[in-house]
């Protein structure tokens, strides 16, 4: 059986000691997962990163200023900058973010603001992509791997259809890639699931709150 990467994803700080001690390999924080994660604040930020270097666990950190669409204004795009900045100078890990523009393709002068300001750190286009009208994808996928982003974490449809609906489309997505870039499932994968979800994709890593029994659930 591989060897599955488990990334938990979690709120704050509150259940990141039970995700270390359960075997999380990495852990995304946010603030807000009700409204599919936000940036969490500024302390919390610290107090993790610190706790987390410690126990040599990398920390991804979700910058997003509010819920709803991944459409940005300027000023927006100024708040998650001010973000990343904050998250070099901690020494976190990696950074998800997505920006799309109104007509569901990516924003490629915002992405690229938020690329040079994520310098160091691994970026992990989150599940905008989700958000991107589907002829839009394969040159989203082109796009974020000639720009060295890391990861793309997908669902492979609306979060309200079931992984085990969606996971031949995220199939494609993974085929499509061809290992130029990681195709992270995630949005209803739990612990009873992710190694028949990961053997079928083809993939080593997944992610989500319940990725590891008794951590969120």
């Amino acid at each position: 059986m591989i060897i599955i990467f488990k990334e938990v994803a979690v709120e704050n700080f509150t259940n990141i000691p039970t995700a270390v001690l359960k075997g999380a390999n990495r852990i995304e924080l946010n603030d807000n997962l009700a409204v599919g994660g936000t940036t969490p604040s500024l302390g919390v930020l610290q107090e993790s990163t610190k706790y987390l270097q410690e126990k040599s666990i990398p920390v991804v950190e979700m910058i997003r200023p509010r819920g709803g669409n991944f459409v940005y204004n300027d000023l927006e795009i100024k708040m998650m900058e001010a973000d990343l900045f904050q998250a070099q100078k901690l020494g976190v890990d990696g950074v998800a973010f997505g920006a799309l523009t109104a007509d569901g393709d990516l924003d490629e002068d915002a992405m690229e603001q938020l690329i040079a300001a994520s310098a160091g750190m691994q970026i992990v286009f989150h599940m905008a992509f989700d958000a991107l009208a589907e002829d839009n994808k394969k040159s989203a996928i082109d796009w974020l791997v000639d720009h060295d982003v890391d990861r793309i974490l997908t669902h492979g449809g609306p979060l309200t259809t079931s992984i085990d609906q969606t996971v031949d489309k995220i199939k494609g997505y993974v085929d499509y890639a061809a290992g130029r870039i990681t195709i992270l499932p995630g949005g209803g994968v739990n612990y009873q699931n992710c190694d028949t979800i990961a053997e079928k994709l083809g993939v080593k890593e997944v992610h989500g709150t319940k990725v590891i029994d008794g951590v969120n659930n």
